[in-house]
């Protein structure tokens, strides 16, 4: 697989309700499909219409199993992932998804993972899975016991295609993430991101890419500890064990995923350490200053000196120059760890806004904007709509639906019906402008004839 390998199809964002909706001109329909018979033209509504693209692919992936081409059978992952992070919004088709769960979509999933005869195909039932788990939400334990095991073989399975193993190692977390209840089993998986971000791994060297998931893993899982588990070192915090690590990622030479996820966990470790501060206090400290000299702060302790390398060394790259990287590598380089810099060396807030059609979703720590990262991943083109009707994601990040999906402004339809040169106003306007351009034109004609008859 390539390095650019994704299971969508297009980058289409689908919104809660499409502004329009789709068009049968000159065919007549039955009130029972879901589409008005009025004998001249039929409208499907766009809830309706998701749900016969919904229905089609999960009736196409309970043919799955005994399909013995291996191009079918990824085509059928794919209109499966399609049409869960895309048309699954509306609760009576996570409804139809979950009732479709045990006996058509696992069984078509796993069987991608497990028994899949090229990376393609691996790759798209690893991608199913992580989209599942968003789809049916928190308390899901069973669901978790039932791909834990076949994903944790794809990810020990040094034969495998690097993204291969990545991408159910991303799908074994967020399903612990988003459907876990049990502890255990987070700090077991961080054991294994911890295993997979190492440079070799059972004799063999580990992709960049690879370890840069592994990390990304890590950090998303890391988000449901507290700060002083994370960051203490006097209860052997986690992260501070790994910053050794994350130290030798941001030297490497080649993967600037690998140095941009380093980055990251050693930002959101910095962050739990400030918190330490303030659980401590009880309050927050005002400026950059006060925060850096008080409880919480990484001077007198053992990792001290390392964190003003990992410090040193975050700063150099935020503004790297040289011929070695591409004009685009390296801005991309330098806005990636100018964030990071704004906390591990100002000990600022970070800053996330997600615009939305009725409002905007406004992030405050790295907690949260790793999590919005790690789903906008997963959901590509379906992000937005997901957010807006999903309950566990609105729950996860505080937002308000009808805030969210509300909208003062006229949609496309509106706009198409009001404001289009071929609407009506449009054409009345035309009208009444004529009638007046012929009222002038008659009136000069009458004032120059000898007469005074009209023209």
């Amino acid at each position: 697989l390539s390095e650019t390998h994704t299971i969508a199809d297009s980058d289409t964002v689908f919104t809660i309700e499409e502004d329009f909706a789709e068009e049968f001109a000159g065919i007549e329909v039955d009130d029972s499909d879901g589409v008005a018979s009025n004998g001249k033209i039929g409208v499907a509504t766009t809830s309706q219409k998701h749900f016969r693209f919904l229905n089609d692919a999960i009736n196409s992936a309970s043919d799955l199993p005994g399909e013995k081409r291996s191009s079918k059978r990824e085509q059928m992952l794919r209109a499966v992932f399609k049409a869960l992070t895309q048309y699954s919004t509306p609760s009576s088709c996570q409804d139809f998804v979950e009732s479709n769960l045990d006996d058509v979509l696992l069984p078509a999933c796993l069987y991608g993972v497990s028994r899949g005869t090229t990376s393609s195909e691996q790759y798209a039932g690893c991608r199913c899975l992580e989209a599942l788990s968003i789809l049916l939400g928190g308390d899901r334990d069973a669901y978790y016991e039932v791909i834990e095991e076949p994903l944790k073989k794809a990810v020990r399975a040094t034969g495998r295609a690097h993204l291969v193993r990545g991408a159910a190692l991303r799908a074994l977390c967020l399903s612990a993430f988003i459907c876990g209840t049990d502890e255990s089993a987070t700090h077991n998986l961080l054991d294994l991101c911890e295993l997979m971000c190492a440079e070799k791994y059972r004799g063999q060297e580990m992709h960049p890419t690879l370890r840069a998931t592994s990390l990304y893993c890590w950090a998303l899982l890391s988000t449901t500890i507290n700060d002083a588990d994370l960051a203490g070192e006097d209860d052997g915090g986690r992260g501070v064990a790994i910053l050794p690590l994350l130290r030798e990622c941001l030297d490497h030479e080649s993967s600037i995923e690998l140095r941009s996820a380093a980055g990251e966990c050693a930002t959101m470790i910095h962050e739990a350490r400030l918190g330490l501060m303030n659980e401590a206090d009880g309050r927050v400290c005002g400026n950059s200053t006060e925060r850096r000299f008080r409880q919480g702060s990484w001077d007198g302790s053992s990792s001290e000196v390392l964190m003003d390398e990992l410090k040193q060394r975050v700063s150099e790259l935020s503004c790297e120059s040289g011929h070695h990287m591409s004009k685009k590598a390296k801005k991309e380089q330098r806005s990636t760890f100018r964030e990071f810099t704004s906390t591990l060396v100002d000990d600022e807030p970070p800053i996330e806004i997600v615009n939305f059609r009725g409002g905007k979703l406004t992030l405050t720590s790295w907690r949260e904007i790793i999590q919005l990262e790690f789903i906008r991943n997963c959901l590509q083109g379906g992000f937005q709509a997901q957010l807006m009707t999903n309950p566990t994601l609105l729950y996860i990040f505080g937002a308000d639906a009808n805030v969210l999906g509300g909208s003062s402004a006229l949609s496309q339809l509106e706009k198409r019906l009001l404001m289009s040169k071929t609407s009506d106003a449009a054409k009345a306007a035309d009208i009444d402008m004529t009638r007046k351009r012929r009222s002038r034109q008659n009136a000069k004609n009458y004032f120059i004839t000898a007469d005074g008859d009209d023209v």
